[in-house]
């Protein structure tokens, strides 16, 4: 199985949807996701991932499910001294590999940006279960951080979600300190993650990534990688 991890297109966040750049993001991406070929169509119920999520639905015309475990993670904001109040997963890497130990899958929870935010835990346990959920509706059971092939399969599934809950997510799957992953990776908007159910024996699987945040889409439309999330003036030229 395929699972395809795909950020919402460019957003307007004061209005609950995309940008009018967004919708020619929206536009390219479901012109690749029809090569692709999709099997199973799912969204974040939030209108930024459902109006970009709708663009490739309707060319593919395939009916889709809407799943509020794939909501942002919102809310639950950090006051660092330094740079004022940020999301969770815009905290910098500075202040995650501040200390030692260095963050592990076990003990990123314990810096102190997060450890005492119990909102934030049981939104991640939420996504954590989600994430479980869902692959066993398509065939793969988790145990550990492996998952038993109860009915492998070439599928493909698309979901459109966002930025913090897509590396969050994928930092569950890939067995990764989230906090390592939430700083040291970037989903652009309407960028598209592929992660490949590896199955190398009869009976398991483990998740496997094998392309990160790709945007050829955007390329090959003549459109701009728009940096949000990532300060303009970091870049150059």
């Amino acid at each position: 199985m395929l699972l395809y991890i795909i950020r919402h297109a460019d957003p307007d966040y004061d209005n609950g949807t995309i940008t009018p750049d967004g919708h020619l993001e929206a536009e390219a991406l479901a012109a690749l996701l029809e090569k692709q070929g999709l099997d199973n169509i799912y969204s974040s119920p939030l209108g930024r991932a459902v109006h970009t999520m709708e663009y490739t639905a309707k060319r593919l015309n395939k009916p889709y499910e809407l799943l509020d475990w794939m909501q942002e993670i919102t809310g639950m904001y950090q006051d660092i001294e330094e740079i004022g109040t940020v999301a969770p997963f815009n905290v910098p890497g500075e202040f995650i590999l501040n200390d030692e130990p260095f963050p592990t899958h076990d003990n990123w929870s314990q810096n102190h940006f997060f450890r005492n935010n119990e909102q934030l835990m049981a939104k991640i346990a939420q996504i954590r279960q989600g994430s479980d959920d869902l692959l066993e509706t398509h065939g793969y059971k988790r145990e550990g951080g492996r998952y038993k092939c109860l009915r492998p399969n070439k599928h493909k599934v698309a979901v459109f979600c966002h930025g913090g809950l897509g590396l969050t997510w994928l930092a569950h799957l890939l067995q990764i300190p989230i906090s390592i992953a939430w700083s040291s990776f970037w989903l652009a908007p309407s960028s598209v993650t592929v992660v490949l159910m590896d199955q190398r024996t009869e009976k398991w699987a483990v998740p496997r990534c094998i392309e990160l945040g790709a945007t050829s889409h955007l390329h090959k439309a003549d459109l701009p990688v728009k940096l949000r999330g990532i300060p303009a003036d970091l870049f150059h030229g």
